[in-house]
């Protein structure tokens, strides 16, 4: 009995994960509405709750080795978690700021980034290559990017067409070949193994003191830019 609850830990936290990403999706609904009489609107509520399934996600794989409870059940709920929190709820962020936006119909092609984070995610399952580096742009990524946008976008004007290259763009990146750096660094003495990481860190806080939640989409632009010369050196 203590042995199942033990290994189904993680599977809970995951579980929570998923829950932090439904009731970001059902704000996201709410974009422009004050909400829960905290003077949050909707779209604020939704970054708070995938922001809560980021700190989820962290913990159940932390609470899965932690407690020897690694399992492929465990794995395949936190790449279904992962797809409502940092794929679909982004998105419908996107759609509805979209919808405020004039787009009309247009909006829908914000739905490409859950499709293309479900085909991201299916493959990371299935390749074991991606331990260190990963094949594409992470779904969590994703997802950081697009609250840094649609913070900026809730209270500022683009051309439809821009809005549309950047959803194709980031779409097309989550599915591409493009070998990306992990943030893990084995051995923390190497400055010349461990640069970009170093750089990415450094540049990331600096982004989001000087320029707000804004500053996450220039952060997940400026990895992308690294993890492309990284590839070329």
């Amino acid at each position: 009995m203590i042995k199942a609850i033990r290994n189904n830990i993680p599977n809970a936290i995951t579980s929570l994960n998923l829950l932090c990403g439904c009731l970001a999706c059902i704000a996201a609904f709410h974009c422009y509405d004050t909400m829960c009489g905290t003077g949050f609107k909707g779209y604020e509520w939704a970054f708070i709750f995938i922001g809560l399934a980021a700190v989820a996600d962290f913990c159940d794989g932390l609470a899965a080795r932690l407690l020897h409870a690694v399992s492929n059940i465990g794995a395949e709920l936190d790449s279904l978690a992962d797809l409502v929190s940092f794929g679909l709820a982004p998105a419908l962020v996107l759609y509805n700021m979209m919808l405020g936006q004039g787009a009309g119909h247009w909006a829908l092609i914000a739905l490409l980034l859950p499709v293309f984070g479900a085909l991201r995610l299916a493959r990371f399952n299935v390749d074991t290559s991606q331990s260190t580096t990963f094949t594409g742009l992470p779904i969590p990524a994703n997802a950081i990017f697009w609250i840094g946008f649609t913070s900026w976008y809730a209270i500022h004007s683009l051309p439809l067409w821009a809005v549309l290259i950047l959803i194709v763009a980031l779409s097309w990146l989550m599915v591409c070949n493009l070998r990306m750096f992990s943030l893990k660094m084995h051995n923390l003495a190497s400055l010349k193994q461990n640069w970009a990481q170093y750089l990415q860190v450094i540049a990331s806080v600096a982004f989001v003191v000087l320029m707000g939640l804004p500053g996450l989409a220039v952060t997940i632009a400026l990895y992308v830019l690294l993890s492309i010369i990284k590839r070329e050196k």
